[in-house]
């Protein structure tokens, strides 16, 4: 079975910087048609707009995908660009410490806001439109969803609790959508990450050289993974090579998650 997405016409948010942007280049090297998607309007016309101008399937779209109208101008810039979309890739996320005990500062309800919401609303629209598609087309849908989550959704960290609990439900809805959406012929699954080189990740790296020792002692494999690592690991979930999975929560974090200590930082 073939790993290509070539011609695959894709939507990735969080498409500016980091994981979302890696991910972005590495399926447009791959021959897929890529919408990259953020907030940062600067951050994609520093990274896309000169692309853009010279390869047709590069193209980018700016806005704030908690807002209802935002989701539905993306989708249809899309349609114009490339006239449909196969495969959606959630990457936008946003990682912050909290305070687990104080009602004001726990940050749940924002991290739901932004982390959730979004992809959930986003993720509605697009299997519609997938839908509607596999009805001209022979065999019908072919459509592929593919959330980023973290590892944090399984650990315990107490200063990421807003963050955990976004996470945890992302994976939640990927089950409960996967389950929903298959008949369709649509496919969700999630990618949960931690010891990648992510946006939030180099920040850290930056404000401490202790960080880069901390996960290394916990990552068995011994070193911090790279976005494109995950990069493949989307190609994977967008290609039908994986026709058969849907509702799965594929792990990439150098065996973090086999390990123990509550203390050890989720990146």
């Amino acid at each position: 079975m073939s790993f290509s997405v070539a011609g695959k016409s894709v939507i990735v948010t969080g498409g500016a910087n980091g994981v979302g942007l890696a991910i972005g280049r590495h399926l447009i090297d791959q021959g897929a048609r890529v919408m990259f998607a953020d907030m940062d309007d600067s951050g994609l016309c520093k990274e896309l707009q000169e692309d853009s101008e010279s390869n047709e399937n590069i193209r980018y779209f700016a806005g704030d995908l908690r807002e209802k109208l935002n989701i539905a101008n993306l989708l249809s810039a899309t349609i114009d660009a490339f006239d449909g979309v196969d495969v959606l890739v959630n990457a936008a996320r946003q990682m912050a410490s909290s305070d687990p005990l104080d009602p004001e500062g726990d940050l749940v309800g924002d991290l739901l806001a932004q982390n959730l919401m979004p992809a959930l609303r986003l993720s509605q629209l697009i299997a519609k439109r997938m839908i509607k598609q596999g009805k001209d087309q022979e065999g019908g849908c072919k459509g592929s969803i593919i959330n980023l989550s973290s590892i944090a959704a399984r650990r315990s960290h107490p200063e990421l609790l807003g963050y955990s609990v976004s996470c945890a439900a992302l994976d939640q809805m990927t089950r409960s959508m996967a389950v929903a959406l298959a008949p369709q012929g649509i496919r969700m699954n999630s990618v949960a990450f931690g010891s990648v080189m992510s946006a939030s990740l180099q920040h850290a790296l930056k404000e401490s050289r202790a960080v880069r020792q901390d996960i290394e002692d916990h990552t068995p494999i011994g070193r911090i993974g790279s976005a494109g690592e995950v990069a493949e690991a989307v190609q994977y979930l967008a290609s039908e090579a994986s026709s058969f999975v849907t509702g799965q929560i594929l792990t990439i974090d150098g065996g973090r998650t086999l390990l123990d200590p509550v203390s050890a930082p989720a990146h």
